[in-house]
């Protein structure tokens, strides 16, 4: 097993229940990195839905999952975990968490496991490339550790192995040591992988005035992202806003929709801040509120409608004084700020980079794949499972749970083909 993520260190255990003699190469100081900050660090594991729905959260390559999805169902993941001393809870969407809301005690219920089984762990060993020979795979070549600990430069090993399962991420949070080697191998071994993006990212905004909101989240509003006419995406939810744009569950979910576009060229993004109400209802909410208070400046009025660091904004953009009292306001004037409430546009003008990141979108090409597997169609012996291969989901639990189904395949596989 190159890789000491999820994928990795779920592979290893099940490859290991089939009584093959594993070992597991991570390059890191300890295993799981990547998971300890997952779901802002609780770990959103899985969600307990169908197979359907589970299918229907996945943004590329759906029906290549249907054999794992089908083979190893979030209820086997949920199951798995809690076999392995891990309590869960389902919580709001159906997405599961550790009781304890650590995510540190997932990467330890897969420890525990591997453990038991005797999987053998190599921790701080980087894995140069694959071994290759005839079209078949012969193992890895190491490099060498030296007397810190880390990786040797100028000296290496080979690992022999009758199997290789390559499970080392995309290129989403390099710190935790996601850095596209797998990538990398896999071009060496013949096999394509398509345009990498940073996807579930946060997205920039060419207007200044959001930096006046950073840090304010909306709940219960809606986004529809436009190009040009067309509507790209829409959706209802929560959104943060930052010093450099928008943020949140809301804008994350849309950049996996709309990334690609917006790498060409800006979009447009309309936010409504009362998707409840109807223009028709907002107005005559407004217009109840000026008649309750005749008197009172508009700008104190207003303010009721808003979270008080968006009310200077919401002023601005009516276009009314903020002191003129609001019986003296036209109905053109309300009018048009009702428009403004349901209609707060914003320029969409790029992703942010592989750092803030939650996944990569592009991998391994998957027609290349076996997808009942998860072998290599070019090399025999080979196995990729997790990210690094071309399949993404939603937010909700979904990309783990595309971790925990290939690997549960590649494991299995790869220990049957030694038989």
């Amino acid at each position: 097993m190159v890789g000491g993520g999820a994928a990795g260190m779920m592979a290893a255990v099940f490859a290991a229940k089939q009584g093959a003699q594993v070992d597991l190469y991570e390059k890191n100081e300890k295993l799981g990195k990547k998971l300890y900050i997952t779901g802002k660090g609780r770990c959103n594991l899985t969600n307990n839905c169908e197979v359907e729905e589970l299918l229907r959260n996945v943004r590329s390559n759906a029906k290549f999952l249907y054999s794992g999805f089908y083979g190893f169902t979030a209820q086997d993941a949920m199951e798995f975990f809690q076999e392995a001393g891990l309590a869960l809870k389902t919580e709001r969407g159906n997405r599961v968490f550790p009781v304890s809301d650590h995510a540190y005690d997932v990467t330890a219920a897969l420890e525990r496991s591997m453990k038991a089984l005797g999987v053998r762990v190599h921790l701080n060993r980087e894995v140069e490339r694959l071994l290759i020979q005839d079209g078949e795979i012969q193992g890895v070549l190491l490099k060498e550790a030296g007397a810190s600990g880390g990786s040797r430069k100028g000296s290496s090993r080979k690992a022999l192995a009758d199997a290789v399962v390559v499970a080392t991420g995309g290129l989403s949070y390099p710190v935790t040591g996601s850095t596209g080697d797998g990538y990398e191998w896999a071009r060496d071994a013949g096999h394509e992988v398509t345009k990498l993006l940073p996807s579930l990212v946060p997205m920039n905004v060419k207007e200044d005035w959001v930096r006046e909101l950073m840090g304010l989240s909306l709940r219960n509003v809606q986004i529809t992202i436009y190009n040009g006419r067309k509507r790209l995406y829409e959706e209802f939810g929560e959104m943060l806003f930052t010093h450099f744009g928008v943020s949140g569950p809301l804008i994350l979910t849309a950049s996996s929709c709309v990334g690609e576009k917006l790498r060409e060229e800006s979009l447009r993004m309309v936010i409504d801040l009362k998707p409840a109400l109807t223009m028709e209802q907002l107005d005559a909410r407004v217009l109840r509120d000026f008649e309750q208070a005749p008197n009172k400046n508009f700008k104190n009025v207003a303010a009721g409608l808003f979270p008080a660091k968006l009310s200077p904004v919401m002023l601005r953009f009516s276009g009314i004084d903020p002191e003129k009292k609001v019986n003296l306001i036209s109905r053109k004037e309300r009018q048009q700020f009702v428009e403004s409430v349901k209609n707060l546009e914003l320029t969409l003008t790029g992703l942010r980079d592989y750092r803030e990141a939650v996944i990569t979108k592009g991998g391994v090409r998957v027609q290349e794949i076996h997808p009942s597997t998860m072998e290599s169609k070019l090399v025999k012996g080979l196995y990729f499972a997790g990210e690094v291969l071309d399949l993404d989901a939603l937010t909700g639990g979904f990309n783990l749970q595309i971790a925990w189904s290939t690997a549960y395949l590649a494991g299995c596989a790869a220990a049957a083909a030694l038989e």
